[in-house]
């Protein structure tokens, strides 16, 4: 069984069943589940945990060329796993796919990748930390300097990135809550990178600036089976502050909200459920599927209160693992801009 058939397997059945977004919220027996009060190992943490059963290194990043256009880029590596160990060659369990899209404001690139588990095709290292699949590379360490790559049919790009301020966790200390009845991840960022770089398009190449945001997260079940799907907001504010929010969907048509505050040293606010809100604000068909592509994103704690609006409401990620993702601007009581995950629109 090939890499693209073990996925399909893997998530597939499972979201048909409706349990949880692509099967994320059903029962995992044998793996490791994320506990309270995590204490973290740098930089064995930034590699694998096949004893958890998914798990991604997930980049995104606004970009501006030197006339002023902006861009969007996308490049994320997930791992999931059929049992919760590895073993080297064809028997690995492990699974790895790799998504790449690039955004403008009048145009869509994704494309993907799959490997097996166990065969060199595809993996993540530490100390030196270098994430791969196939000849894409995320090469550095997420507290310094790192370079990107990735190429698909129609597009290309190469980013070195700079951190530019500290590791963030989520939640409770990198204990990510996920819904009322407890499923939660292990859940940190580095949104302080300076990028610079270049995007190869249809046109030809084009120089780009601007800033990145990675996100990696793990755990074994992280959705409950009545989430359908979710909406995370990542948004850097020209006042130097951050704001990560997600609401998850559920099938009675309430949500559950997490959201943290990061200040401009990197000082992390957790927000618990209720504190972040994000609302619909105006729907346009994509790919076949109403999907929301203007929001109000309201923190009255922080007296935060804007409409985030997408660059091009087309950023469709039309691949074996459906979703949207693309990036946005942010206007209103704060300005600036970010990246937005919408999931499980149908």
């Amino acid at each position: 069984m090939n890499a693209r058939a073990l996925f399909l397997c893997l998530f597939l059945p499972a979201a048909a069943a409706a349990q949880g977004f692509a099967g994320l919220g059903t029962d995992a027996p044998g793996f490791d589940r994320p506990a309270p009060n995590p204490v973290f190992d740098f930089p064995a943490d930034h590699g694998a945990h096949p004893a958890f059963r998914i798990e991604w290194w997930y980049l995104t990043a606004n970009l501006t060329g030197p006339d002023g256009t902006p861009y969007g880029l996308q490049w994320t590596l997930f791992r999931s796993a059929l049992a919760p160990d590895e073993i080297e060659g064809w028997q690995s369990p492990q699974v790895w796919f790799g998504h790449a899209g690039v955004t403008t404001p009048d145009r869509h690139f994704a494309t993907e990748r799959f490997a097996r588990g166990g065969t060199g095709q595809a993996g993540v290292r530490v100390d030196p930390f270098f994430a791969w699949i196939d000849e894409w590379t995320m090469d550095g360490a997420p507290e310094g300097d790192v370079r990107l790559n990735a190429a698909g049919p129609d597009f290309a790009y190469t980013l070195d990135l700079a951190a530019e301020g500290p590791l963030v966790f989520h939640g409770d200390g990198g204990f990510s809550v996920k819904s009322a009845a407890g499923q939660a991840s292990y859940y940190y960022s580095q949104p302080f990178f300076a990028a610079e770089g270049t995007l190869t398009l249809p046109d030809g190449a084009v120089p780009v600036t601007g800033t990145a945001w990675l996100d990696r997260e793990w755990s074994s079940q992280p959705l409950a089976e009545d989430q359908t799907g979710w909406d995370w907001f990542s948004l850097s504010l020209d006042t130097g502050e951050k704001l990560m929010g997600f609401r998850l969907r559920q099938t009675d048509g309430s949500v559950y909200t997490s959201a943290t505050w990061i200040a401009p040293d990197g000082t992390a606010a957790p927000m618990p459920d209720g504190a972040f809100s994000a609302v619909p604000l105006e729907a346009v068909p994509v790919a076949g599927r109403d999907v929301p592509i203007r929001w109000r994103v309201t923190v009255p704690g922080r007296a935060l209160d804007v409409t985030v609006s997408t660059l091009n409401p087309a950023a469709w990620m039309g691949l074996s693992f459906p979703y949207w993702e693309g990036p946005v601007t942010v206007q209103g009581s704060h300005s600036g801009r970010g990246y937005l995950e919408m999931t499980g629109y149908e």
